[in-house]
């Protein structure tokens, strides 16, 4: 049997290796408070749904079937919790066994037919939830499910089983059947099947089959060891044949324990974000080909997950568009979106619901960060280098149909120096057929690509001020503008200068370079063989 609930055709490798990029997406986009979310103080939940989330769908089909199934289970979570309650339990039950440490077939077969048994009233239970359910599920998983369990796992079935472990109990004794070999040697040793016991009529009668008897006497215990090693040579096979048939459901049980622990912790993570009145959506992937991004409020699930407040959505409609940039106003919000969209295309391509009203994506081959890191003891080199370096390992293992998600990245060296970087490397990734998001304070390079965008769709965002200086939070269509507001947090932190009688007190420190007007595309390349308009010439 196979449950086939997070695929339709295999498995999920539990044991595979995470993927290479798996610690910067799990510190880049806040993973752990997601997994905590969905895990709901449950270890088991957690690495669950941190492995499935990982090992991202990329083909639509596979996961429109996954989130059909979750909408099933969201619209009936009684089905759902009542078969992971039953797995846990089985599972848990069969650990209680006491373990056969002498591994002789007979303490093989004492054990198998104590799970066996165990094994038959569960699979009941789960037959009759199989039943109570069936017509209640409508997602070709589900379907497909509760309808092999309704098929294999008939009265026939269990009929079968109970007459198979009420002779392997061998109350009457166990009937092997041998032959002479060289010596005088037994061989061909096998477990025949008992006939029919005589009535208490034919017993007292004495009218029973012919037998012959041999009673070991009391302190005999050479002849209770040839008589246990003849015992153990005639069940020999059939206790591996049942040991193998218990280990065979146990694994079903135990994919079907990870499998429905999955969609326990989309449970519950349903739960918490519903309880805020958070919308959620069903997203709406596409083929890989299609670089769209298009939704309508978006949020950053796990800063929802951390404050008692809802947060702010955003609206985006960037159609076949391979590369997104967003500016603007420090504390405005663009890191918070960047969190946005990958935890969006994330839980997208893992079959799960979106923090947003509505969302649209193409599948990606691959998802990639690259954030700013703040420089700690551990670094062995310089910043610049440290981004250089997590670059490098992207490059080696990004691919076309891919996603990379940058976020202040290069800011560590020079506004000239830092734009040209970014330019190349952009453009690089987006001749390669990856699709980018740019969140940048350097306005040379943002203004680089919008004076100059690369070949097809390009979209500008900017984080959105209102004239006070106030921040909502929301992100509009707008070009980069050569400043990023900064004056605004000195005001927040030191408040308005100070007059004195001598006079106004001095201006605030400069801003940054950044805050200057956009320099010319010579400052931003040096070099006459490579030009500051566009991002398709870096091959030159």
């Amino acid at each position: 049997m196979k449950a086939r609930l997070l695929y339709a055709d295999r498995d999920l490798d539990w044991d595979a290796p995470p993927v290479p990029e798996a610690a910067d997406l799990t510190r880049d986009l806040a993973l752990d408070t997601l997994f905590d979310a969905m895990a709901d103080g449950d270890d088991f939940l957690r690495d669950t749904a941190r492995q499935v989330v990982l090992t991202s769908l990329t083909e639509p089909d596979a996961i429109v079937y996954r989130q059909r199934i979750l909408g099933d289970f969201l619209r009936r979570p009684g089905l759902l919790t009542e078969m992971y309650r039953l797995v846990v339990e089985t599972i848990d039950a069969e650990h209680r066994i006491w373990p056969t440490f002498l591994r002789s077939p007979t303490s093989i077969m004492h054990r198998a037919v104590q799970a066996m048994e165990l094994y038959a009233g569960r699979l009941r239970e789960l037959r009759r939830i199989a039943d109570r359910y069936a017509d209640d599920v409508r997602s070709p998983g589900l379907v497909r499910f509760l309808g092999m369990l309704r098929a294999e796992l008939d009265d026939a079935c269990f009929d079968v089983m109970d007459e198979h472990l009420r002779r392997l109990r061998f109350r009457n004794g166990v009937m092997v059947g041998a032959r002479l070999g060289q010596g005088c040697k037994g061989t061909g040793y096998v477990l025949r099947r008992p006939g029919p016991r005589p009535s208490w009529r034919e017993r007292l009668a004495g009218q029973g089959p012919p037998s012959y008897t041999y009673r070991l006497p009391d302190r005999d215990e050479a002849g209770a060891r040839a008589l246990a090693e003849l015992r153990d040579r005639g069940v020999a096979l059939a206790a591996d044949a049942l040991a193998r048939s218990a280990d065979h459901i146990l694994g079903f049980l135990r994919m079907l324990d990870r499998e429905l622990g999955f969609y326990l912790a989309c449970l519950n993570l349903h739960r918490k974000l519903t309880a805020k009145g958070e919308p959620l959506c069903v997203p709406t992937p596409l083929p890989t080909g299609r670089p769209t991004l298009v939704c309508h409020g978006l949020y950053d699930t796990c800063l929802s997950l951390r404050r008692e407040e809802r947060v702010v959505g955003n609206d985006v409609d960037a159609e076949d568009t391979a590369l997104l940039v967003v500016t603007g106003a420090n504390e405005g919000g663009k890191t918070t979106f960047l969190r946005s969209v990958g935890l969006a295309q994330l839980m997208t391509q893992a079959g799960m619901f979106v923090s947003a009203d509505s969302f649209t994506a193409g599948v990606r081959t691959r998802l990639f960060t690259h954030f700013r890191r703040e420089e700690d003891e551990e670094m062995e080199s310089g910043k610049l280098d440290e981004e250089l370096a997590r670059m490098s390992a992207i490059a080696d293992e990004v691919t076309p149909g891919a996603l990379v998600l940058f976020n202040e990245s290069f800011a560590a060296t020079n506004e000239r120096e830092g734009s040209e970087l970014g330019r190349q490397i952009t453009g690089a990734l987006l001749d390669c057929g990856v699709k980018v998001v740019l969140v940048t304070h350097l306005y040379g390079l943002a203004h680089g690509l919008y004076a100059g965008p690369p070949e097809g769709k390009a979209v500008f965002l900017r984080a959105e001020r209102r004239a006070d200086g106030t921040r909502t939070h929301r992100l509009v269509p707008g070009e980069p503008l050569p400043t990023s507001f900064g004056a605004d947090l000195y005001r927040n932190v030191f408040g308005e200068p100070a007059r004195t009688a001598a006079g106004p007190a001095p201006d605030p420190p400069a801003e940054s370079p950044r805050d200057a007007p956009a320099p010319a595309a010579s400052d931003l390349c040096p070099s006459p063989d490579v030009e500051s308009s566009g991002v398709r010439d870096v091959t030159k």
